[in-house]
């Protein structure tokens, strides 16, 4: 793709900078609720500690990433249809942080609990978490669509994964004494009301903004069922749009690994009570590499940014598969690695959300976002309960074979994005 989408940048108006700054002052914010509660370390500690079992903790990933897609097909259908989207932002925002702040009264109040009891109900409580989480995006991509040109989207986007960087460095230093100086699971507690109080911080500056005016023509009003058919239309008609949802699928068995990088790590002789130096590395790695994916997707393209970041996806599995290789490693070395796997997990995160999230919308047409949002969402859920599945592996035949997986998957999504490049593209969205 060429610069943007071929569309002339203009120096944005007074009222752009506004929604500018209230988009990536909620991101920043989000960002660092998130990381307070990160699947692949905080959750997949909390949930290794109260459970022990491999299932439950490809659980965590598993049940985030499907809670998150799955919703979005019914909140695509309602924003289009009644030509808003804002107030389902607001349910979705504000009703996340008060999951968050019932998981930490569970934890707080749970000391008493045998672990399993405590696990299943933390579980059943990260299960709300992820499903009202998921009615946030629909709106979230149709609003910033509107609320921001395409050529300073990618740049929004490493602004807040930037600035909610750096603020999570603080939540990981402040996780770091938290789990040091209290009780299991209090800690834990602590650490997830944290993550709370950001989030509605976020879900405020969010809606302070205000909802643009959408310049699209309305569409008629149409049941449920013509929705869904009309998805099917699209999956079938729309070459680009097909094989993007094929990329992601690949893309979701890819994080079948997520989880398990980190009972890796405890496994190969690194310290449980420094978890907290994972999610720093982690947290770094996002952080410093924000820069070059806000101008590569801006200036070299969405579909060039989303060929890069899935070559660079085949680096963790390979890192981690490689190791045995060289026998015992020192500790301090061991140490390392990890931190230099979990450094690129945190770059090759922020760079595949950049990049999906603005390859979606540069494929949407204008009146027709919410939906393509929701059907991409729906279409792709079912892939990101794979971790499940490496739960399963791992307890059945072991680790070694679910970073196996995960390196094949991420080599099939890398073929996948490399052919969308050949697919013209069927819209122009300036």
């Amino acid at each position: 793709m060429s610069q943007a989408n071929g569309c002339d940048q203009e120096p944005p108006a007074p009222d752009e900078r506004r929604r500018f700054a209230h988009i990536a002052g909620a991101g920043i914010t989000f960002q660092a609720g998130s990381a307070a509660v990160d699947s692949a370390t905080i959750m997949a500690a909390l949930v290794y500690q109260l459970t022990g079992n491999p299932l439950a903790v490809g659980a965590v990933t598993a049940v985030l990433r499907f809670g998150w897609l799955f919703p979005q097909l019914i909140v695509g259908f309602l924003a289009e249809r009644r030509a808003s989207s804002m107030r389902y932002y607001l349910i979705g925002g504000y009703g996340r942080a008060c999951c968050l702040l019932v998981l930490a009264a569970v934890l707080y109040a749970g000391g008493g609990l045998s672990r399993g009891t405590l696990g299943a109900l933390v579980l059943l409580a990260w299960t709300a978490y992820a499903f009202v989480s998921g009615i946030v995006a629909v709106p979230y991509n149709d609003i910033v669509a509107r609320a921001v040109a395409s050529e300073r989207r990618s740049r929004l986007l490493a602004v807040r994964f930037f600035g909610g960087g750096v603020l999570a460095l603080g939540v990981a230093a402040a996780a770091d004494v938290l789990v040091g100086r209290l009780a299991f699971p209090q800690s834990y507690a602590a650490i997830i009301a944290l993550a709370a109080g950001l989030m509605l911080i976020s879900a405020t500056a969010f809606v302070a903004m205000g909802e643009p005016r959408t310049t699209a023509p309305a569409r008629r009003r149409t049941g449920f069922a013509d929705y869904l058919r009309e998805g099917m239309a699209t999956f079938r008609g729309d070459r680009r749009f097909r094989l993007f949802v094929f990329a992601q699928w690949a893309g979701g068995a890819v994080l079948l690994a997520l989880p398990f990088y980190v009972v890796g790590a405890f496994a190969a002789g690194f310290a449980i009570m420094d978890v907290a130096w994972l999610l720093g590395a982690q947290t770094a790695g996002a952080l410093a590499s924000n820069a070059l994916w806000g101008w590569w997707g801006d200036r070299l393209g969405k579909g060039s940014l989303l060929r890069a970041v899935a070559g660079g996806r085949l680096l963790p599995p390979g890192l981690i598969l490689l190791l045995p290789l060289f026998g015992d490693l020192p500790a301090a070395l061991l140490f390392g690695v990890f931190l230099g796997v979990f450094l690129l997990l945190g770059a090759l995160a922020n760079g595949l959300t950049i990049a999906v999230i603005g390859y979606l919308m540069e494929i949407s047409p204008a009146d027709r976002r919410p939906s393509y949002s929701g059907y991409f969402n729906a279409l792709t859920a079912p892939a990101f309960l794979f971790p499940l599945l490496g739960g399963a592996i791992a307890a059945l035949v072991g680790l070694e074979v679910v970073f196996a997986v995960s390196l094949i998957a991420a080599f099939i999504q890398l073929v996948c994005v490399h052919r969308l490049r050949k697919i013209p593209p069927a819209f122009a969205n300036c």
